[in-house]
């Protein structure tokens, strides 16, 4: 007797079902089991195809993050103009090459190309530490594009190959054939350049915020991501680049890499008092204990310094002479001056509060406008800044659109003074702004506008004849000396500070000799409060026809940003030696 064949559930009809008996019955149910073979299919489909552009997606986004920081995390070396005029090179280089090379790399690695990531990551924090050692050799020129093609672009490569054999699993078939070879690099591209935009303007409002919101901290959070997305046994490797992190890097802002830090500037001369990163850079404040002065920097610029080792009955004694000059706004004649103490000044631009702690000295009724918080604790905590003041912590461009109207012929004096990083921020100095800060001054009242600029380059001319376009009455001085022909030829620049001093009146401008109680007794002020190098007009003088600076042309002032921040970096270096710019 055959064997009793075994019915599996499978096998088994569902239960309450009637089994078909008929042509029409048997049909319907191919259908409905073809239909459920069909939905189970495309589900599967779609589940694929959300892990492949999930997959490209996150790493095109961890990419751009991560070039963006890589970019700020130089500028405390070379200035963020600098750290950015080569960026975008590396970056479409490393594209390039990422994409074409897939397969070669593949081929090439003994591993998957996503478990060598998290190593690359891990150790460009102690890759550029090292290379920003080189920073004086290498030059502000190169020195950035040659720090990240040995550190960002081996990442940016790698990342972009691995989005590539992510995309090898994409299905293209429903798109015409015309496009659908290169939709995965047009998607990849426009994706990464959103990515890029978006995240850099969210890094810059929030860096500051808290420790992970730091320069070197965030390559060490991101670079933790990548170990994420490609786990594997190579990430014991990294275990010398995390030591050299917690023990070693002074660019990460913990107690312990600052003692690190002191220790070796220390040797020198030097201490670093407090740093703290925020919106307009890597804003620290040093002490030369040697020469007795305290400066505070932004990135590779400085915002001020002053002298420790003299006494301050009234004001400290400024290291710059610009700011003491700057106080000569007060020195300027005008009909129905009013007396200190009845007076109103608006400062725009704070560094370390040089200028308006002299006029809150004066009895001067000053409103303080700055962008940076960190730059205005820091002025607090380390400059004595005087708290009698009103301070206003926000964008002097959008504040002034806002407050103009209530503001109208309000102030006596108004200070203008937002330099950093070798070039100015562009918009504060285009006539709709300048003209805003025109109705905010009393008829008789008096501007100064400090700018930091070359003479051999047209800004300075473009600024001066804003400036003078607006204002009918001015007078320009530049902080020093012009340099001799022979200096002017070996430099190949002449890069001062130049105050402009104007007013709404149309008479020539005139200073009344100062008296004792001008100087705060002060001996800088003494010395430097009334200005002496003034500029004639023939000097702004260019083969071109520079205009003048509309808001909706600066560009012809930024085309100009680079050679103006090289040169300011060549500058810097001379101020302060190179190892308190590159440990900063």
């Amino acid at each position: 007797m055959p064997p009793r064949k075994r019915v599996t559930n499978k096998e088994q009809p569902p239960v309450g079902k009637k089994p078909a008996e008929t042509k029409e019955e048997f049909e319907d149910e191919l259908k409905l089991l073809a239909g459920q073979a069909q939905d189970e299919t495309c589900g599967r489909w779609a589940k694929e195809q959300a892990v492949v552009y999930g997959k490209a997606a996150a790493l095109i986004a961890l990419m751009a993050v991560f070039a963006n920081v890589s970019s700020l995390t130089l500028s405390p070396v070379y200035g963020q103009i600098a750290a950015t005029r080569l960026h975008q090179r590396v970056i479409w280089s490393a594209l390039f090459v990422g994409w074409g090379g897939n397969l070669a790399l593949r081929r090439t690695l003994p591993v998957k190309t996503i478990t060598v990531l998290p190593l690359v990551a891990i150790y460009i924090p102690m890759a550029q530490y090292y290379l920003f050692g080189l920073s004086s050799t290498f030059g502000a020129k190169l020195g950035p594009a040659i720090t990240e093609s040995l550190t960002l672009f081996p990442l940016m490569m790698l990342s972009t190959a691995c989005v590539a054999d992510v995309f090898e699993g994409a299905d293209m078939s429903r798109l015409p054939k015309s496009i659908a070879g290169s939709a995965p690099g047009l998607l990849s591209y426009g994706l990464f350049k959103y990515a890029e935009s978006t995240s850099l303007t969210q890094l810059f409002a929030q860096m500051g915020s808290s420790f992970v919101q730091t320069r070197v901290a965030l390559e060490l959070v991101l670079a933790a991501t990548y170990a994420a997305m490609g786990r594997s046994r190579l990430l014991m490797y990294a275990i010398p680049a995390l030591i050299h992190a917690a023990f070693f890097n002074t660019h990460l802002i913990t107690p312990t890499a600052t003692s690190s830090l002191n220790s070796t500037l220390n040797l020198d001369g030097w201490s670093v008092v407090d740093r703290w990163e925020s919106m307009t850079g890597y804003i620290s404040v040093v002490d030369s204990y040697k020469d007795g002065f305290r400066v505070m920097r932004c990135d590779h610029s400085l915002l001020g310094g002053e002298w420790t080792k003299l006494a301050r009955p009234i004001v400290a004694e400024p290291i710059y002479s610009v700011f003491t000059q700057l106080e000569a706004v007060r020195l300027i004649q005008v009909p129905d001056k009013v007396a200190d103490s009845e007076a109103k000044a608006l400062n725009i631009g704070l560094g370390i509060g040089t200028t308006p702690s002299a006029l809150i000295a004066h009895g001067i009724n000053t409103t303080i406008v700055e962008i940076d918080p960190v730059v205005y604790d820091f002025a607090k905590k380390y400059f004595d800044l005087p708290s009698n003041h009103t301070a206003v912590i926000e964008d002097v461009v959008s504040w002034s659109r806002v407050n103009a109207p209530d503001l109208h012929e309000h102030y006596d004096y108004i200070v203008h003074d937002v330099f950093t990083g070798g070039a100015e921020p562009v918009d504060l100095f285009t006539d709709e702004f300048l003209l805003g800060l025109n109705s905010m001054l009393k008829p008789n009242g008096v501007i100064a506008i400090n700018y930091a600029g070359d003479f051999t380059l047209p800004p300075l001319s473009i600024v001066v004849n804003t400036i003078t376009g607006v204002f009918p009455s001015c007078r320009t001085f530049r902080e020093g000396e012009p340099p001799s022909d022979e200096k002017l030829a070996e430099d190949g620049r002449d890069f001062d500070n130049v105050i402009i001093f104007c007013t709404k009146s149309t008479e020539p401008v005139t200073f009344r000799e100062p008296v004792e109680r001008d100087f705060l007794q002060s001996l800088a002020r003494k010395a430097y409060l009334m200005p002496k190098h003034e500029v004639q007009e023939s000097s702004f003088a260019t083969e071109e026809d520079v205009g003048i600076l509309r808001s909706n042309e600066t560009e012809k002032l930024a085309k100009w940003h680079d050679q103006s921040a090289l040169g300011h970096w060549a500058v810097m270096r001379t101020v302060l030696p190179k190892e308190v710019w590159e440990q900063w």
